[in-house]
């Protein structure tokens, strides 16, 4: 990967007084003695951030005289700050997990990190001291949690205090060395009128999709990874009427449903003896048996399709979930292919069915070159023939004049008629309202 040219990513203020190998070896020095003061006055020091700054302050009051050439405001305080944030916060990258812009941390051994902000990947000048510094910051934070990344478990993932999602990958696996991916969520949830503003989608989609929502149409939302699937779902999970019980089910825990009733179910890997896993299947045969109303799946990958589809065909309308997919075609044989994994005996055609009666709703979402996303595409799904088709009501049009830098262009309907007006009729909902939303634009 090479540094982009045209973004480039502002080190924070705090950095003013230059980390020089100088200020390395010291802050091991004192990061060292901090230990040691744990172990001979016990271990609360670190449950205690004030009194484990006083006791740094103590240790640099006491060693500053003999240093030359003496330390510098800055770099007292520099030290200060990175000490703490090793012992109590995210160490290099505290900083980063404050900008709320930032929706990706990729940690590329110990001296590149990588940011993904507003949409585009730029190399930071933040880095690890070494491989062992990178190493004891992971084995930190997964302490925490009774996780642990060794030769026998070298792949983890994790979820951090903040919600944000880690998943880290060590050696053999990984020539490179340690690589730790961050996905970052952030407690402040988008809204319907904010997607709109920022042209993810148009109003008249929107009203579409609360109608849809509403009335109970089985959605599946796809895309590549960070283009805006779990965001969108979060948002119309909003519409859902709040008198309804939702399961949610996920590997980790990512959602953050906007309405007063949640049940989060979240897997679970194997422990270090190989037992205690809980698949997403698991999850999903067991959500049936909660009172549920909808079933929402964080992200469909494996066999668990087929329990989420038969879910969805026994009552569970207005079911929601997310699938990688580059379109609404792929999704169906994605789908397909993930339900003909497991030993269902189901045949090809049988799971065609299946997925007809279970889906109503293709939203394809797709990130531009730009950094933008935006809805591509709103497809119905009807069965016709013994075959699957794939109808589509709304689509996303390029500009002309779009260049490798900028992508714009407009939402339309397509004015296609739909089987899902008498579905919204039969709810109680307006099929006319309904009708009215997908009648056709002009393209001037």
């Amino acid at each position: 990967m090479t540094q982009s040219k045209n973004f480039s990513y502002t080190e924070p203020s705090y950095s003013q007084a230059r980390d020089t190998g100088r200020l390395r070896e010291l802050r091991h020095f004192l990061h060292n003695r901090l230990i040691d003061a744990m172990e001979e006055e016990g271990i609360h020091l670190l449950k205690d951030p004030q009194l484990l700054e006083q006791k740094l302050n103590e240790l640099i009051a006491d060693i500053r005289p003999k240093l030359n050439p003496a330390l510098s405001s800055d770099e007292k305080n520099l030290i200060r700050q990175q000490i703490m944030q090793e012992l109590t916060g995210m160490g290099p990258i505290s900083d980063l997990m404050n900008e709320t812009d930032i929706t990706d941390i990729l940690i590329n051994g110990p001296d590149e990190i990588w940011v993904d902000k507003n949409g585009r990947l730029t190399r930071t000048n933040l880095q690890f001291d070494n491989e062992r510094h990178l190493r004891l910051f992971l084995d930190r934070i997964l302490g925490v949690q009774g996780r642990q990344l060794d030769a026998r478990q070298p792949m983890v993932d994790a979820r951090l205090p903040d919600g944000s999602r880690l998943h880290a990958i060590i050696p053999p696996l990984c020539e490179i060395g340690p690589i730790v991916s961050i996905r970052r969520f952030h407690s402040e949830k988008l809204t319907a009128g904010q997607l709109v503003n920022k042209g993810f989608l148009n109003q008249k989609m929107m009203d579409f999709l609360q109608l849809s929502v509403a009335a109970g149409i089985n959605i599946v939302i796809a895309g590549s990874a960070s283009a805006g699937k779990t965001t969108l779902l979060n948002v119309i999970s909003g519409f859902i009427p709040s008198s309804e019980r939702i399961v949610t089910v996920e590997e980790t825990a990512e959602l953050q449903l906007n309405h007063p009733h949640v049940i989060p179910l979240e897997s679970r890997h194997v422990n270090s003896e190989g037992y205690g896993a809980v698949t997403l299947s698991d999850l999903v045969r067991n959500a049936l048996r909660m009172r549920a109303d909808r079933i929402v799946v964080g992200e469909v990958r494996g066999i668990e399709v087929l329990d989420m589809l038969q879910a969805m065909n026994v009552g569970h309308d207005g079911s929601l979930t997310t699938l990688h997919a580059n379109s609404p075609k792929d999704v169906i044989s994605r789908m397909e292919t993930l339900a003909l994994m497991g030993d269902s005996g189901f045949s090809r055609g049988a799971i065609q069915q299946m997925i007809a009666a279970s889906i109503q709703l293709i939203v394809q979402v797709m990130r531009f070159r730009d950094g933008s996303r935006r809805i591509v595409s709103i497809s119905e799904l009807v069965r016709h023939d013994d075959s699957n088709e794939i109808r589509e009501l709304f689509t996303f049009r390029h500009d002309s004049n779009n260049t490798l830098d900028t992508i714009s262009g407009k939402h339309i309907s397509l004015g296609k008629p739909t089987e899902l007006a008498n579905k919204v009729a039969a709810k109680g909902y307006t099929s006319k309202q309904f009708n009215d939303l997908l009648q056709a634009e002009s393209l001037c």
